[in-house]
């Protein structure tokens, strides 16, 4: 059944319908070959489409262009699977050759699929929409399919596991780049290549230029290099920057750059420059961290310290400085989420800051991290990163007393974590939220254990890795164990947004050690960046209450029923995979006598 477009009146009409391009590649190349072969296959698999697969999915054949075809379809769902058909009867169309008995190479197709608001008349269609239909092809390769945005959101659901996110795509002759997808896997020479926008998109990069000389002493010209080096080592341990290689960043040195002109050259989001000088056995480094395409400084401090302490690799400079820019980048990309829309947010904005609300303990902020992890896993299917934060994002709402459907946020806490798993089985990051999911909300300790330990053997410096783990050992009352790991994990410097969380699960251990002075410590450091973490006051109040600290104990009890009015002893054993254990018993006598009621 034909689509009908118009009347015979030939009066243009103003539809929806969603556009299918093909287009034969390499004919010239073919035909060169063989003339005769290449023609007559051509003409059959033409005539296949049009007779039978176009009409078979409702569609139509409204135009032919030399090798080309254009196809018009009501809806995108059968275009889509036209669009499959048509590259699956490419792939039956190798032959006999006409010069031998080899058989010839398949004939293959690009395709595109746009929906669009068009004109239509009885023989032809007309508008921006058509033009931009026909440029999209372009960015497919040889028995390859690309999708426009338009199609993708009508294809969700159907064919979420084959479709993969192109990112933003430029065309000729279009002032604005466009959101592209591919639609049924790569072909053998695509034109982007599979997973094109893999992991760095998701992280904002920093280039840190080697700091430029005003000393006088020639044999301090050496000290701006080594800083540069130092921060480098700092900040590349962090999963959630891309730190471009110094082997880059050394050629800018004295070459008077701007922080835009650095970026082009670099690839990076962010610049961190300077100028220093030496006086006295002293060196003084003026820094400033500049966003490269906004050419604006973020951050800009004047710091001094010891050149003994600098080469001998002592120096206290590399520490601020490494937390400074953290901090700072932290709160440029969160300033981005307050000022734009969701959609208009690159991904690395999305991604970062998201981290950070998540983990602040306001749960207004909670919710707007989920939503942008929402927006980012939906934008970059084929990335690891988003499924895992959202799993986590899972179990912190239920540790949190946001909900009480412990089961229904283990499902979706584990079906996310299978989706990153799905995108890197050897992403160290989502094994290590696996075990979080399971022995936090699913109270699988030993499966937990098993999930940290395939982490660590993947990357034996994941932070995360070793924070869950040593907090599982806190958990059993492995006090020894758990203090060790999560003191590793604080070790490894994990970014600031993390920062509190880290210290939150390092007092737990030291509680399962009987640290006690050591949780206070922890906890209210925790606690100056993340106040209404109640997993942390609690943690204060046990110390509290084992030390006799009553009233201290009552008081912190009294801002935790502040923030989880409904909490319990017996709630709190209910979620606490430390029930089953010592550490259990001990904990939730802790909690009583700081106050806090039974049921």
């Amino acid at each position: 059944m034909n689509v009908e477009l118009a009347d015979t009146s030939n009066v243009l009409q103003r539809l929806v319908r969603t556009i299918l391009f093909a287009d034969l590649v390499e004919s010239c190349r073919l035909a060169e070959a063989d003339e005769a072969g290449t023609a007559a296959r051509w003409r059959n698999l033409r005539a296949r489409i049009e007779g039978c697969i176009v009409p078979g999915h409702h569609g139509r054949l409204i135009r032919t262009e030399g090798d080309g075809l254009m196809m018009l379809f009501e809806h995108a769902l059968p275009a889509a699977r036209c669009a499959l058909e048509i590259q699956e009867a490419c792939r039956l169309s190798a032959g006999a050759s006409g010069d031998s008995e080899t058989r010839a190479e398949p004939l293959m197709l690009r395709e595109s699929l746009h929906e669009t608001e068009l004109f239509a008349d009885e023989r032809d269609v007309y508008g921006r929409g058509v033009n931009l239909a026909a440029r999209l092809y372009n960015l497919a390769g040889p028995g390859e399919i690309v999708i426009s945005a338009s199609v993708q959101e009508r294809l969700a659901g159907v064919f979420d596991s084959c479709i993969e996110d192109l990112g933003e795509c430029h065309l000729r002759h279009l002032a604005q780049p466009v959101h592209a997808y591919r639609l049924g896997g790569p072909g053998p020479q695509p034109v982007i290549a599979p997973n094109a926008t893999g992991g760095g998109v998701l992280r904002p990069s920093i280039a840190v230029i080697p700091f430029a000389s005003r000393a006088r002493e020639a044999d301090h010209d050496v000290l701006g290099e080594i800083l540069a080096d130092d921060i480098i080592a700092g900040l590349s341990g962090s999963d959630e920057l891309r730190v471009i290689s110094r082997l880059s960043t050394s050629m800018l040195r004295d070459q008077y750059t701007s922080a835009s002109q650095a970026g082009v050259l670099l690839g990076a989001c962010y610049v961190l420059s300077g100028a220093y000088r030496t006086c006295g056995g002293k060196i003084v480094l003026s820094v400033e961290l500049a966003d490269a395409k906004l050419e604006s400084v973020v951050w800009a401090e004047t710091l001094g310290d010891r050149i003994e302490a600098v080469v001998g690799g002592e120096s206290a400079l590399v520490a601020r400085i490494h937390t400074a820019v953290c901090t700072a980048i932290v709160a440029h990309e969160l300033d981005r989420t307050r000022s734009q829309a969701l959609p208009t947010l690159e991904s690395s904005t999305l991604l970062l800051s998201s981290i950070a609300l998540m983990h602040r303990g306001a749960r207004d902020e909670f919710e707007r991290a989920g939503q942008m992890l929402d927006v980012l896993a939906d934008r970059a299917r084929r990335q690891s990163a988003p499924y895992a934060w959202l799993a986590k994002w899972h179990v912190l709402r239920f540790n949190r007393g946001w909900t009480t459907d412990r089961i229904g946020e283990a499902h979706s806490a584990l079906a996310c974590a299978r989706r990153a798993l799905d995108a890197d089985s050897r992403s160290s990051m989502a094994l290590a939220i696996e075990g979080f999911v399971r022995t936090n909300l699913l109270k699988q300790l030993d499966a937990g254990e098993s999930c940290y330990e395939r982490a660590l053997e993947i990357n034996p410096n994941d932070s995360l890795a070793w924070l869950l783990k040593g907090t599982l050992h806190a958990f059993r009352g492995e006090g020894e164990e758990a203090v060790a790991s999560t003191g590793r994990a604080l070790a490894l410097s994990p970014l600031d947004p993390l920062r509190s969380f880290y210290e939150s699960l390092c007092a737990t251990a030291a509680l399962s050690a009987r640290q006690y002075e050591r949780v206070i410590e922890l906890a209210r450091h925790s606690l100056r960046n993340s106040p209404n973490n109640t997993s942390t006051l609690r943690a204060l109040a046990i110390a509290q209450a084992e030390l006799g600290l009553v009233d201290d104990a009552r008081l912190t009890i009294n801002k935790v029923l502040a923030i989880e009015p409904q909490l319990t002893v017996h709630g709190f054993l209910e979620r606490s995979p430390s029930a089953a254990f010592e550490t259990g018993r001990i904990w939730s006598d802790a909690l009583r006598r700081a106050g806090l009621p039974l049921h």
